[in-house]
């Protein structure tokens, strides 16, 4: 097994780059508001390790894959997370600081892992990995872009919780039911336009 640091910080680089402005740090952020953010951190970091393995394991893999289903299924998470979201909407009987649990590890965890698992199939972070790992190596890649992804998860979810302690839950709420709603619908759209 051979590291290379060059190839490491240009995974990581890129990769967090790319995930910076993606859906799922946003579903992330989201998540973050209600659930407990390490939680749901240690889900979506799972999910893109999954991933990052996939990718340089095998990245002629994504293309086998029907993408409109994959688009489908993704939209639907979304839409089930803003429905679960803009339903409980909080309530004046919340506890302070927005910090309540929603639920247990397990739950938390798999609502986390199966949200990013699934939407990031075919997602240009995985495309670069798969990239990336045939050029510069495979673990060398595995390592930066696991990293950036999981860091990119980590600073939605503290944004996520220093705004939850500053904007009321049901603010929070609202806004991220809307922000999962409105990414249920993009999801949608690329069904029809990609």
């Amino acid at each position: 097994m051979h590291l290379d640091p060059l190839a490491i910080v240009t995974a990581f680089g890129l990769i967090f780059l790319a995930e910076l402005p993606d859906k799922t740090m946003f579903a992330s952020l989201a998540m973050g508001t209600r659930m407990r953010p390490l939680y749901v951190w240690f889900g979506t970091s799972s999910a893109f390790i999954v991933h990052v393995a996939i990718a340089v394991g095998a990245g002629s893999l994504i293309g086998l894959l029907p993408g409109w289903i994959v688009k489908l299924v993704s939209a639907s998470l979304f839409a089930f997370g803003a429905f679960m979201l803009l339903r409980n909407g909080g309530g004046d009987d919340e506890e302070e600081g927005g910090t309540k649990t929603v639920t247990g590890f397990w739950p938390v965890y798999s609502t986390a892992f199966m949200a990013v698992f699934i939407s990031e199939w075919g997602d240009l972070t995985q495309i670069t990995t798969a990239n990336l790992a045939a050029s510069n190596g495979t673990w060398s890649t595995a390592i930066g872009s696991a990293a950036a992804l999981m860091s990119v998860s980590a600073l939605a979810l503290l944004a996520g919780r220093f705004i939850a302690k500053r904007v009321p839950l049901k603010t929070v709420q609202r806004i991220g039911g809307l922000c999962m709603l409105g990414l249920a619908i993009w999801t949608l759209v690329e069904i029809f336009t990609g």
